[in-house]
């Protein structure tokens, strides 16, 4: 890999047009040519193949915009004027009353790119289009965390074979639930990256319609996009992670181990039949107490909705004293533990404060949800977020929340629309993707001069900008193969787009639960950045909802990576420092680490978690044997094995047992994980004898 100092000599930004109109200076030539009678533009790159900007064909140009719902594409070559500071800008004339002017701004290691419309009746182009060829093998990443574009559940259909390459993909830029992390970004493997200003929505075509070309369109009366260039993909990504950034620093608890249930009951007996007479919600207690006695460690607990009084049970930030009795105890019970109590919050309110909300004016309109009355904020108004932040965020806060999951910001409620405006005056339709930086933000303004740094927001809806301010989770993959699938290319996928701080239900969400997927997703949730167990149908291991009901190998393999995990919390709080100062991942797919090997490229399954620590992430049901690709200049310890040592730059085999992870660590690092064998050895004699609530109640003071 080239130095640093290397790259920024060696990175001379040139835009090519094909008679010389103007030179600046060497690092920067801008020439003009045509294609069809229409203009080209070539990028060179020093570290990697020349980026054309081209036509599509004989009617289709390479920028064009949309206007009065005709398409128009640049024709020719622009005349070029200055203005008084010597700036140059590049006029195209369409008409009498039609112009374009395109104006470039070129830094050592990136060019920018700003296409105008200006007419003598101020009328305004309502999208914009730019077509960029590609080579024959080039691979496309970034963009958004699903698998692919349409309904989530295509992301984890049967026989799906799209994975972390989105070429011969086709990308709507617009907010989709529930898995709906998204970034305007993408990454070539040429060396570039190309990130698109604004929150508009947009389409990006990988060589679907045409083979060889990526096509863009984007709508806004502007344009503007950023293409980056560097010796090296991990440079590039790291520049786009800085820059829409940077990420946050969680505190060290929340790189620990995560407990919670999508519906919390209080009971009046434990799973097992034993009369509770613990003073808080039953099942909270049931999951604590459980723990405690098989040695499982939890940093925090969050609860989801319902939680508080009302049709849905989300009125007023206010707990429902009849599901969770003694809130405010509980969360001191918990604290006492080492444990944090995380809740979920929505961008809506409800009950009294719901009136509040359409009598000041704080509001949106909104789509229905479950014929339910949920007034949806406007995150636009100054005076609404304070409100809303003072009395739900922080209130809540104030009473020892430290977590927040928040839900609901990606297109369920929201209505998209060009003639409705928010408070600030933008449109519905371009405020859509915004909406969820809005909504952390407001958040996050709220609960810092409480809490400080020792919080988290975990959103599951990001755009832009949201990194500054929360983590984010997957939304709800399915308790599937094909939902583990998902959920390994979603974090690699946020990796590429500036969102390193990330998490999964393990075991997936909603009614579906296979045993086997969730005992390999706790291996790939022990080695993500955020490890969350839950929801598991409402139900803990002891009381599972496949066979067996009391599950002992589920148990142990829940046990083994949760006590992993915890050896890990300084490594992985270190590295999110890492990613915040740097801009590198925490999780790094091969190819950020070791491009010039091809076998980086097609090994998807395999990826670094920091620079010490290889995991090899097996989805499919039933298979005890894997086949991975140990990078190429290191050795590997098999960390099942560490007697085993592998020189790098081949494929090796190994067993893969369902509660078995493929973990290597880099030979000369300081990582010990310590006998896993024995752990889970442990964790088996452990799980195998069932806890007595009753006695555990006793030791708490109950009885």
């Amino acid at each position: 890999m080239k130095s640093l100092k290397y790259a920024y000599t060696a990175i001379a930004l040139t835009l090519i047009f094909s008679f010389y109109l103007f030179a600046q200076t060497s690092e920067a030539e801008l020439i003009i040519d045509t294609d069809k009678g229409f203009p080209t533009l070539s990028i060179h790159n020093p570290s990697g193949k020349t980026i054309h900007i081209q036509p599509v064909s004989s009617d289709r140009g390479s920028i064009g915009f949309e206007k009065d719902s005709a398409v128009f594409w640049l024709k020719g070559k622009p005349d070029i004027l200055s203005d008084k500071s010597g700036k140059i800008a590049y006029v195209w004339t369409m008409d009498s009353s039609t112009k374009v002017v395109f104006k470039t701004v070129t830094n050592e290691d990136e060019i920018k790119f700003k296409f105008t419309l200006k007419t003598e009746d101020q009328s305004e182009a309502a999208q914009w289009f730019v077509n960029i060829t590609a080579t024959q093998d080039e691979y496309f990443t970034g963009i958004f965390e699903r698998v692919v574009d349409g309904p989530q559940n295509k992301s984890w259909a049967e026989g799906i074979e799209t994975a972390m390459n989105l070429r011969g993909e086709h990308v709507e830029m617009k907010l989709k639930p529930t898995v709906s992390g998204y970034a305007p970004f993408y990454l070539s493997s040429n060396n570039y990256g190309l990130f698109v200003r604004g929150t508009w929505p947009g389409v990006f075509d990988f060589c679907k319609e045409y083979p060889n070309m990526v096509q863009i369109a984007f709508e806004g009366p502007k344009f503007a996009f950023k293409i980056y260039l560097g010796p090296s993909p991990m440079q590039i990504v790291q520049k786009h992670a800085l820059e829409t950034g940077p990420s946050i620093v969680p505190p060290e608890w929340a790189c620990g181990p995560w407990r919670w249930r999508d519906n919390h009951v209080h009971r009046r007996e434990y799973y097992d039949g034993t009369r509770v007479h613990a003073p808080f919600n039953s099942e909270v207690v049931e999951d604590v107490l459980m723990m405690q006695a098989y040695g499982i460690p939890c940093t925090a607990y969050w609860l989801d909705r319902p939680w508080g009084p009302g049709p849905r049970g989300f009125d007023d930030y206010e707990f429902d004293p009849e599901r969770f009795p003694n809130a405010d105890r509980m969360i001191q019970w918990l604290n006492s533990k080492h444990i944090e109590m995380m809740i979920w919050i929505a961008p809506f309110v409800m009950g009294d404060m719901a009136d509040i909300a359409e009598e000041r004016g704080y509001f949106l309109k909104s789509n229905i949800w479950k014929q339910a009355r949920q007034v949806l904020m406007d995150f636009t108004n100054q005076e609404a977020c304070t409100w809303w932040g003072e009395n739900g965020p922080a209130k809540l806060a104030r009473m020892g929340i430290k977590g927040f999951k928040m839900d609901r910001a990606d297109g369920e409620k929201l209505l998209d629309s060009l003639h409705l405006k928010t408070y600030a005056g933008t449109t519905y339709r371009e405020n859509f993707n915004n909406y969820p930086v809005q909504y952390v933000k407001a958040a996050y303004d709220a609960v810092k001069p409480i809490l400080e740094n020792d919080f988290i927001l975990f959103p599951r809806a990001q755009y832009t900008g949201s990194a500054r301010y929360g983590a984010m989770w997957s939304g709800d993959p399915r308790g599937t193969p094909e939902g583990l699938r998902s959920v390994i290319i979603a974090l690699q996928r946020c990796s590429i787009m500036g969102y390193p701080i990330w998490g999964s239900d393990i075991g997936g969400y909603g009614r579906m639960f296979n045993r086997e997927t969730c005992m390999r997703w706790l291996g790939f949730g022990c080695f993500s950045p955020i490890m969350e167990n839950g929801p598991n149908v409402d139900r803990g291991f002891w009381n599972s909802p496949d066979k067996p009901d009391y599950d002992t190998e589920l148990i142990a393999t829940w046990r083994l990576y949760a006590v992993t995990r915890m050896k890990l919390v300084p490594y992985i709080h270190a590295l999110a420092k890492e990613a915040n100062q740097t801009g590198t991942p925490i999780v790094r797919p091969l190819f950020l680490m070791c491009p010039e090997q091809p076998e980086a490229w097609n090994d998807w399954q395999t990826c670094f978690f920091g620079p010490d620590i290889l995991v090899s992430i097996v989805w499919e049901k039933g298979k005890e044997k894997h086949a991975l690709y140990l990078p190429a200049g290191e050795k590997w310890m098999d960390a099942w094995n560490r007697e085993k040592v592998y020189d790098g730059g081949e494929y090796i085999e190994v067993d893969t047992p369902p509660y078995k992870i493929p973990i290597f660590i880099r030979k000369g690092s300081e990582i010990d994980l310590g006998d896993l064998n024995k752990l889970y050895k442990e964790s088996l004699r452990i799980a195998a004898k069932k806890p007595d609530l009753a006695e555990l109640e006793k030791a708490e003071g109950w009885r």
